[in-house]
């Protein structure tokens, strides 16, 4: 089932949530037991992100460096039809911009609908780690809203290379990323939301947005984007604070700011469990007060753990 007919279709506020693939040597047991505790709860459908390669340089003798191309998660659109299979809850593969040319995109996408999977979250992804700027693959798509046009016109039964020929079109519900803070690559917040209406205006049904941790930015954006013409279903995005290096890792890593009352409580913390008790409290507020104005679904990021979302739809659901 898609994404967008779970929110057309719902009658209440949705859960659902991120998953991270196992590490590469690391076996399926890993995701199910980050599933299982959840699945009391009932979400009504599961994201399952892509990582892209990194770049490492292995000293090969006499001066020479071989240059390695490591996948550390990988397996993304497989686990997201096991996942369908095993627990027969919708699954949402994303896809990046990053790494893939446009043949290979095409292929995924053929893989995605080839397994029955109906959804899929159209990104560009973040550059590779030693590059100062994001690089297309050659051939690829510099542009998230490029990837969602090939979507798109696969959707319509257009394919590579074959304009003579027909096929047969995909049905794949299209989401794509926002950001209430804006993308760190903006020159302002307005100038992301035009970017955004372009997104929608090429196909996407829905979006989920970055974390963030104050819900009146939230609230702002979602009304900035109505203004803008944007009115397609935006899922806020939430994440947990529950150890000591989120304090610090998750503001510099997702260019995000923490409110003062959540930030005052955090640096009085001595302990992981304290910052976890904090953290929680606060992600519960939140989902109240985003419940409470009718959003369409809570969309957590586990990050691999799911013992904090536990504690949290617990209370709410």
């Amino acid at each position: 089932m898609k994404v967008i007919d779970h929110l057309r279709q719902a009658d209440r506020t949705l859960f659902s949530f991120e998953i991270l693939p196992p590490l590469k040597g690391k076996d399926i047991r890993s995701i199910y037991e980050g599933i299982d505790p959840l699945l009391e709860h009932r979400p009504s459908f599961i994201n399952v992100t892509y990582h892209r390669e990194e770049v490492i340089y292995k000293d090969r003798g006499h001066g020479l460096l071989q240059k390695v191309r490591l996948r550390k998660r990988p397996g993304t659109i497989g686990i997201c039809a096991t996942i369908k299979a095993k627990y027969n809850i919708d699954t949402v593969p994303h896809l990046i911009c990053g790494g893939f040319s446009r043949e290979d995109t095409e292929d995924a996408l053929i893989e995605i609908n080839f397994l029955g999977l109906d959804n899929v979250l159209a990104l560009r992804g973040d550059a590779i780690k030693n590059e100062p700027h994001f690089i297309p693959e050659r051939d690829g798509h510099p542009h998230a809203v490029d990837l969602i046009r090939q979507i798109g016109a696969l959707n319509k039964g257009k394919y590579l290379h074959d304009e003579e020929q027909e096929a047969a079109p995909t049905d794949l519900c299209i989401g794509a990323a926002c950001y209430p803070e804006k993308h760190p690559e903006a020159l302002n917040l307005n100038v992301d939301i035009a970017y955004l209406k372009q997104k929608v205006e090429a196909g996407a049904e829905y979006l989920v947005t970055q974390m963030f941790f104050d819900n009146s930015k939230y609230f702002a954006f979602v009304e900035q984007c109505r203004v803008a013409g944007i009115t397609v279903p935006i899922i806020p995005g939430l994440k947990p604070i529950t150890t000591r290096n989120h304090i610090a890792f998750l503001p510099k890593t997702f260019r995000v700011d923490l409110p003062d009352d959540l930030a005052n409580a955090l640096v009085q913390c001595r302990t992981d469990a304290e910052v976890k008790q904090v953290g929680v409290e606060w992600c519960v507020a939140q989902s109240r007060e985003l419940i409470a104005a009718k959003v369409p679904c809570l969309h957590y990021y586990t990050m691999g753990r799911s013992d904090a979302v536990r504690s949290i739809i617990g209370q709410l659901f």
